[in-house]
């Protein structure tokens, strides 16, 4: 993981998998076992605690041996902070999963939780319970955990290009702008995990969406991460979820806000928003600024409008280039429905973007890419 999660207000629920359809799933990301039902017959009970542990495939990692493959959780080792603890970088063998010497065996980001009480705890819990179960390429992969004395870690694979967020906004030798082709890859790849999520075979509401929390590996490939939030879809034929309404302000769905009805819909309505600026999003719970509560707001009429987005959202004045542009903004515009109905679902994103994909775009950029070069000799 290249950076911890972003500060935002606590989970309300229970950690629990009443009935949920999931993948069991080693370190190296096999099967080792077969998907759950997720009809009716299934009993509908909370799992507590016990259960949740007992139930994973991961690795269980003594505190004093993380302590040894971050360096004593040394600050050069610090990928990111957030309202949950920090994300260190470390290093384990592969085959004892011991600490490693830096620069040697598998790298590792550790996110050692903040000892705040049972709200931590619950958090901590709550990844767990999701992440060590349900695996896709675009989820971020939970290795392990600690749960020693006071002490709750996470152990994940590295994720060595960081969040989506940096790039973004970030301009230093690291986190360089990224290309409209990278920028495509990342958003498919980010639908991708959202449409598993929404799946019958995961019924999770992510709750998280946002740009801080898609990470990057070497490759671009674009993974989900931070669980905290997440939360069981509905069940037996129900329409949605009750439940306290929380997450960042601008990436909430308004008929969430307005009456805590929770469904897969209010998360298509998060892949929709337009990213925020690097100095942090607020937390639902906080007073948002006044560009927050009118961001939205703000946006929609420039994504509807062909000729806003030609003058105010697209970097290149080449008609190919402008055209996906104008077909990215309208995806995002439908995403951005006030009325969840109209909104698409995200296996209806993800193939908007397969076939905005599949075009000459990425083609042409390649090309201009490759002139560029040619001209500098």
């Amino acid at each position: 993981m290249g950076s911890c999660c972003s500060v935002r207000i606590r989970a309300d629920h229970s950690p629990r998998r009443d009935g949920l359809s999931s993948r069991y799933v080693s370190f190296d990301g096999r099967d080792t076992s077969s998907r759950r039902s997720s009809s009716s017959s299934v009993p509908l009970t909370p799992r507590n605690e016990g259960e949740i542990l007992e139930s994973t495939n991961l690795k269980t990692f003594g505190f004093n041996d993380l302590r040894i493959a971050t360096r004593n959780f040394r600050p050069d080792s610090v990928l990111g902070e957030g309202g949950f603890g920090c994300v260190f970088k470390g290093w384990i063998d592969e085959n004892t999963f011991k600490a490693a010497k830096p620069g040697t065996g598998t790298v590792i980001a550790v996110k050692r939780l903040n000892q705040e009480g049972f709200q931590g705890h619950k958090e901590w819990l709550t990844e767990i319970n999701y992440l060590g179960q349900l695996y896709h390429p675009n989820l971020v992969k939970l290795i392990g955990y600690c749960l020693e004395d006071e002490h709750r870690l996470l152990v994940y694979e590295f994720m060595p290009r960081g969040s989506l967020e940096n790039h973004l906004f970030r301009r230093t030798s690291y986190f360089q702008p990224l290309s409209w082709k990278l920028r495509m890859k990342v958003a498919l790849g980010a639908a991708k995990g959202l449409a598993y999520l929404h799946s019958p075979n995961a019924k999770v509401i992510y709750r998280d969406f946002k740009s801080s929390n898609i990470l990057l590996d070497s490759n671009y490939n674009a993974k989900l991460s931070d669980f905290g939030l997440a939360k069981d879809g509905p069940m037996d034929g129900k329409s949605h979820v009750s439940t306290r309404v929380m997450g960042t302000y601008g990436y909430a769905a308004p008929e969430y806000m307005a009456t805590g009805h929770l469904t897969a819909r209010s998360g298509v309505y998060s892949f929709g928003r337009p990213p925020r600026d690097a100095d942090g999003p607020t937390c639902i719970g906080q007073k948002p600024s006044s560009r927050e509560q009118n961001l939205i707001e703000w946006a929609r009429p420039y994504l509807a409008s062909k000729r806003r987005v030609l003058r105010h959202g697209c970097p290149y004045r080449r008609p190919i280039l402008a055209k996906w542009s104008v077909e990215a903004a309208t995806i995002a515009v439908k995403c951005l429905a006030v009325e969840p109905k109209y909104r698409p679902t995200m296996n209806e994103v993800v193939k908007a973007l397969e076939q905005l994909q599949d075009t000459d775009i990425v083609k042409a950029e390649e090309a201009q890419k490759h002139r560029r070069t040619c001209a500098r000799f």
